[in-house]
């Protein structure tokens, strides 16, 4: 821990030095030939670039193909003087093979002088420099009329030896917080979405809140980023405190380029008050960048390298996930990714994600990279969620007139080792379509379709599902009924008054018509849905929000009777992490203070899991990852059906917004876990947890707990 905090301090240091240093032209001094080093200060540039230039003509001789032959043009010449003042040439560009040699002959020549520094130490500095064919005498060039306003200036420095280095500096401005009306997606946690969602759930407004994360550019329309960020913004005036308290570490802005430099910490310390073990304790540290390359294309990396160890009922979760027997792939952590021991009871678990965002016009935006989409208005969702790690997309967001259409196409992974083959996890592959359409100034209405396949008989990834107007469905019939697992979906959302939303999802895996009808509770019937309410400013109280919701899903919904076309990706679901066979009702609450916040939880549920005890190895529909022809029955199929097991969790959670631009916070947590099964297996069996944690983190991601 002592070499990461020194490393990390080092890394801010150097950093933080270069940016200081790139704004005071006042400490440069350039190379210094012998004859200048009595002039002043100011008076050194303007000798170097004369010494130079009448070296030069001195010294290059023209060769002769290029004098017979007429030749008038010019030399390009790109060089350095070093650290220890010699001249180096980088690159020469001329039509004669003849010109480069001879440019590089003359500079061989130069003599060693006193180099460059900055800030007092030594340094390099980099010039281009043009030579004139035929050669032309700078004293010529001295004495030309300057008087004359039809003259041409000539200007020492930048008619022969201009410093790239220094036009690119001179280049740069004030940064001014490009990433708030950019083509950038929004961080998607739920804690701080809540600060825009009333504003963009004002009736009357023609947004779309389904499909996340948010582009920076749509919120804005109806959210003041800037604003937010100056009504919270500390008085400081030195740069230490300025990137502390209110900026990126780094930011850089040109006319047509721009990017943000952010390290990344979750440093957390806690207890569970279940475990055998010490302290539970998370130590990330990364690096988050984002920027653009003109009007149309953003970009957004974030790298971290972490070890952890969690509340016990959360270390056996994701255990039960990892590849028994590996070290390598001995866990893994939920909504992050494959782990592999770290000492004797922690995990080690790298991540990294990153996209490219392009808008060709103000109906289109492109984005390809490695992360996680979420579909929904409530803090789960039954058709997209976040729940899952990362993976890797293509998505389109198309808008017009009431419209927003969203096609996701995403590459996914299985990582059982009955699936591997030759030691590869399985590819397999989800396609989805959501379009919303704001019916009216109160209602929306949106509509889902997804499949699911996979690399079976070199199939790969199938063309067919790149068209984005289709209907899946119609595709998989097509392909034949195990070639994909189609899924269907419906929201819907009414703005009752501008401070209360309800909202609600329908998913439909699976149905039989006769069994309906029949009212015998066939395991055919595979569908779920959510009921939800959202009240802003709650009670008369600013930046108050309350909700509320109702969340149930049948049993075998998601799952599928192959071993891998379920909804999941890297062992986890792609919708609700309780997979299904389960019903839950959630109460959340949420309230920010200028730099102050607290968020309050609280969940009742009840899932129906399997027993696994060597008696009972049937699947009761929960797990999705099993296949539906285990299942004991056909009818009577009910929710809780299997080992029902009650659960209880509540959590709080309050901090202090360090850095809004970074989003680093200092944070509180407790959570109390109640996890009561009928039946005590080796699998699942009655615990209580309260964990408590107190840590550092850069808020860039959801990251469930609650399950």
């Amino acid at each position: 821990m002592q070499t990461i905090k020194r490393s990390l301090c080092i890394f801010l240091t150097v950093v933080s030095g270069f940016l200081y240093a790139q704004n005071i032209d006042t400490y440069e001094k350039p190379p210094v030939f012998p004859k200048c080093d009595s002039l002043a200060v100011e008076e050194l540039k303007t000798c170097f670039n004369n010494t130079l230039n009448q070296f030069i003509y001195k010294n290059f001789k023209v060769p002769e193909v290029v004098n017979e032959e007429n030749y008038k043009g010019d030399v390009q010449i790109l060089f350095e003087v070093d650290k220890e003042g010699t001249f180096k040439v980088l690159y020469v560009d001329a039509i004669y093979d003849e010109l480069k040699d001879e440019a590089k002959r003359v500079f061989e020549q130069l003599p060693k002088i006193t180099p460059g520094t900055y800030n007092g130490n030594a340094t390099f500095f980099q010039y281009s420099l043009t030579v004139k064919i035929p050669l032309i005498d700078p004293k010529e060039l001295a004495k030309e009329d300057t008087t004359s306003q039809n003259a041409k200036k000539v200007d020492d420095l930048n008619a022969v030896v201009s410093n790239e280095i220094d036009s690119i500096n001179n280049s740069l401005v004030k940064y001014q917080k490009k990433e708030y009306k950019s083509s950038l997606n929004i961080p998607f946690t739920h804690t701080y979405y809540s600060r825009f969602d009333a504003s963009m759930n004002a009736i009357g407004t023609n947004s779309h809140t389904a499909a996340k994360p948010f582009v920076y550019e749509d919120v804005a329309r109806y959210y003041d980023f800037e604003a937010e960020k100056e009504s919270v913004a500390k008085d400081a005036e030195g740069w230490w405190t300025r990137k502390l308290w209110n900026e990126h570490l780094v930011e850089v802005q040109s006319k047509d380029y721009w990017f943000t430099i952010d390290p990344v910490l979750d440093l957390q310390v806690g207890k569970d008050t279940d475990a055998d073990f010490g302290t539970t304790y998370n130590n990330t540290r990364g690096i988050y960048i984002q920027g653009g390359l003109g009007s149309k294309l953003t970009f957004s990396a974030s790298v971290f390298e972490s070890q952890g160890r969690f509340a016990q009922y959360y270390n056996q979760f994701a255990e039960s996930l990892g590849k028994p027997g590996s070290d390598t792939e001995v866990a893994v952590i939920p909504g992050r990714g494959i782990a592999k021991r770290f000492k004797s009871d922690g995990y080690d678990y790298p991540v990294a994600e990153g996209y490219l965002s392009y808008s060709p016009s103000k109906h289109f935006n492109i984005q390809f990279g490695h992360g996680r989409n979420f579909i929904g208005d409530g803090y789960r969702s039954l058709l997209q969620s976040d729940v899952a790690s990362p993976y890797t997309f293509l998505k389109l967001n198309t808008n017009f007139w009431k419209i927003k259409y969203t096609n996701t196409w995403m590459w996914l992974r299985d990582i059982r080792p009955e699936v591997e083959e030759d030691g590869a996890f399985l590819t397999k592959y989800m396609a989805n379509h959501y379009l919303s359409w704001n019916v009216s100034k109160r209602l929306n209405i949106g509509l889902f379709e997804s499949v699911m396949w996979y690399d079976v008989n070199g199939r790969g990834f199938d063309i067919n599902y790149l068209n984005p107007v289709i209907f899946y469905r119609a595709i998989e019939f097509e392909s034949g009924q195990d070639a994909g697992n189609a899924i269907l979906g419906a929201t819907a959302k009414y703005k009752w008054n501008n401070k209360v939303t309800l909202y609600g999802q329908f998913i439909l895996d699976e149905f039989s018509l006769d069994a309906i009808k029949g009212g015998d509770k066939s395991w055919k019937n595979k569908y779920g849905y959510q009921l939800g309410v959202k009240y802003y400013n709650a009670f008369k109280v600013k930046n108050l929000l309350l909700q509320a919701e109702y969340n149930q899903v049948r049993p075998y919904t998601y799952s599928h009777n192959s071993i891998v076309l379920n909804y999941a990706h890297a062992n986890q679901p792609m919708a609700h992490l309780w997979g299904a066979n389960f019903k839950e009702f959630i109460l959340i609450g949420r309230y920010k203070y200028k730099r102050w916040y607290g968020d309050a939880k609280v969940i009742f549920g009840q899932r129906g899991l399997d027993f696994n005890d060597g008696t009972d190895n049937f699947s009761y529909g929960g797990d999705i990852y099993r296949n539906e022809e285990d299942r004991p029955f056909d009818t009577g199929v009910e929710i809780g059906q299997g080992n029902k097991t009650n659960i209880f969790h509540g959590e709080f959670l309050a901090g202090y917004i360090i850095n809004p631009a970074s989003n680093l916070r200092l944070f509180t947590n407790i959570s109390v876990r109640n996890f009561d099964p009928n039946a005590n297996t080796t699998t699942t069996f009655k615990t209580n947890t309260v964990w408590f944690n107190l840590g550092l983190r850069t808020d860039l991601f959801n990251w469930y707990f609650d399950f």
